[in-house]
């Protein structure tokens, strides 16, 4: 998605290409991602925008970004590495369970870690603080980070991992979600809220109706939907007509 699909003033988007992410080998420049200029069904679609999503697009657009730039890449930390943790006096941690040999050890040492076994937070970082100390002084060959192979598109594993993810858990739905449901639960939504079984077609991109109308019966609510609206009708022509 790039700023100049999006038509600010009447809030249409037209979706006229598709990323595919595949391996450098099949790539014809030996690149991650693969742009093709058509869709789905390979023709252009356009969806109308709701007004606060507009705007709400518009707020995350970055200054200076060009019409062709892409509104969504991938943003990875750059960050500085954070200074060592300064570990507490083990002497007020406690000790650990008795090992194998029956030994003790004080929490937050790299006896405990090693020797006792102990996994908790603070064996756990007295052994990773041991480790950096190691790497700074040149001691180890530091390993070398993870790099995001990405033109600035976003990878499906990286946006999984690091935003689709935290939000389910933030939200604590109770229940398992693919990315895909969002598109199911849309489409639900609309029809149940009366909205033309054609519309709803044309914007999910369907080449037939018939797979739409798959949508009319997922919410255990839709004939209540149904009921109001014939309700909302009757009521009207009874009005008329006194």
């Amino acid at each position: 998605m790039r700023p100049h699909d999006l038509n600010r003033a009447t809030g249409i988007l037209t979706v006229s290409r598709v990323v595919v992410e595949v391996n450098p080998k099949f790539h014809p420049d030996g690149k991650r991602f693969l742009v093709k200029a058509y869709p789905k069904g390979k023709k252009h679609r356009r969806v109308k925008l709701s007004t606060q999503l507009v705007a709400k697009l518009a707020a995350h657009s970055r200054a200076g970004a060009g019409p062709d730039d892409l509104w969504f890449s991938i943003q990875l930390d750059t960050r500085a590495a954070p200074r060592l943790k300064v570990l507490p006096n083990p002497e007020q941690l406690g000790m650990t369970e008795p090992n194998d040999t029956g030994r003790r050890y004080f929490h937050g040492t790299l006896s405990a870690y090693n020797a006792g076994r102990c996994r908790c937070s603070n064996c756990g970082a007295a052994f990773a603080v041991y480790r950096a100390k190691r790497r700074a002084s040149s001691k180890d060959t530091p390993r070398q980070p993870r790099t995001v192979d990405s033109d600035g598109h976003i990878p499906r594993r990286w946006f999984r991992e690091h935003i689709w993810i935290p939000a389910l858990e933030a939200a604590n739905l109770g229940m398992h979600l693919r990315v895909h449901d969002l598109r199911h639960a849309h489409a639900s939504w609309l029809l149940a809220g009366g909205a033309d079984l054609a519309v709803v077609k044309e914007r999910l991109g369907h080449s037939d109706i018939s797979t739409t109308q798959r949508y009319l019966h997922t919410l255990p609510d839709a004939g209540d939907a149904a009921l109001d609206a014939f309700s909302k009708i009757r009521n009207r022509s009874r009005g008329a007509s006194a």
